[in-house]
């Protein structure tokens, strides 16, 4: 069995993992394929089971811990995280172009009973699953009876729920596995339209099973942009925006997590947005990465959040995605906050 040796240090991602795409990955690639002799008992991270993970010692220590990740690990994760969405689509179908009950948050964002029980059928799998791993869904917040844990499953059943509840197919279900913090996992899945994105630090991002990557654009005056709505800018940050819908070739509205996924697939070269919270972008990191993107703060910093029983109210956060590095450096020279 391939092992992976990886070097875990606190700020860097390019050290990360190794980035050589591994052999064979068959079941990341399609929930319907089952693996064969999977094995549920606890599986081992140099030697320290993963049943006592929760267990009051997460975060990122500042000293560098090796590790070694088994190519079967990175398998069952995804094969979970497979399961979480085949879940969460078959709920949010029953809903999508139905009347229902739609409820404001104290945000004035709007959530439905679709989002509520998308959640709540990801959550019973994980637990089933990995029991010892936390939860930190958008609906319910922390799940672990600890308040820090290695592992964590973080959940947006809906991104998008003002497309899902005016019936357009551009929202998207977001799964992602933290490990102390960084994102190891990401899924983006779009039940409507049966596409799923699967990110794996260290491996080639693929759709529906097949490889993807980004497309080069060296200019962003040959960008074609997209946000969700740019009402949602306020301040330096809509003046910050104006500034690059200004020099891009076409901007573009309305996508939610749908317009990284077409990033990563290599229809659109820049994605800029304000204010996501970390569910919003956390399982886009080894989507967009694994496919040859670049995703970041406004300043260029690496996004990453470590969830626990404290986090209740999440920070907000500046989010700039691109396929190719060099529109990714223009975009951040433009959108500089003064």
């Amino acid at each position: 069995m391939q092992m992976q040796s990886l070097l875990l240090l606190p700020h860097s991602r390019s050290t990360f993992f190794s980035l050589t795409p591994p052999p064979a990955f068959p079941l990341a690639l399609s929930s319907d394929r089952k693996p064969s002799a999977l094995n549920l008992g606890s599986i081992r991270f140099n030697s320290i089971k993963m049943d006592s993970l929760c267990n009051g010692h997460g975060g990122t220590s500042q000293a560098p811990i090796a590790l070694q990740f088994d190519d079967s690990d990175l398998d069952r994760f995804a094969h979970v995280g497979n399961q979480l969405a085949d879940a969460a689509g078959a709920v949010i179908r029953r809903y999508f172009r139905k009347s229902f009950d739609i409820l404001d948050k104290p945000d004035l964002s709007p959530v439905t009973i679709a989002d509520q029980a998308a959640e709540e059928s990801m959550v019973k799998i994980i637990q089933e699953n990995f029991p010892s791993h936390a939860i930190y869904g958008e609906e319910n917040g922390w799940m672990c009876k600890e308040d820090f844990a290695d592992f964590v499953w973080v959940l947006d059943p809906i991104d998008g729920t003002k497309s899902f509840i005016t019936g357009k197919p551009v929202f998207g279900t977001l799964i992602s596995l933290l490990h102390k913090g960084e994102p190891i996992l990401g899924i983006i899945d779009q039940p409507i339209l049966k596409e799923r994105w699967i990110g794996i630090t260290g491996r080639r991002t693929v759709l529906n099973g097949q490889e993807i990557s980004t497309r080069y654009c060296e200019q962003l005056s040959k960008a074609y942009m997209y946000t969700t709505s740019p009402h949602l800018f306020t301040g330096d940050a809509e003046v910050a925006f104006a500034r690059v819908r200004s020099k891009v070739k076409v901007p573009l509205y309305g996508c939610d997590c749908y317009a990284y996924a077409l990033l990563a697939s290599g229809f659109v070269d820049l994605v800029i947005e304000s204010g996501l919270k970390p569910y919003d972008f956390l399982s886009l990191i080894p989507v967009i990465e694994g496919a040859g993107g670049v995703i970041t703060d406004w300043e260029g910093h690496q996004l990453k959040w470590e969830a626990s029983s404290k986090s209740h109210a999440p920070p907000s956060f500046n989010v700039v995605a691109a396929g190719d590095k060099r529109v990714h450096e223009e975009a951040l020279e433009t959108l500089e906050l003064h």
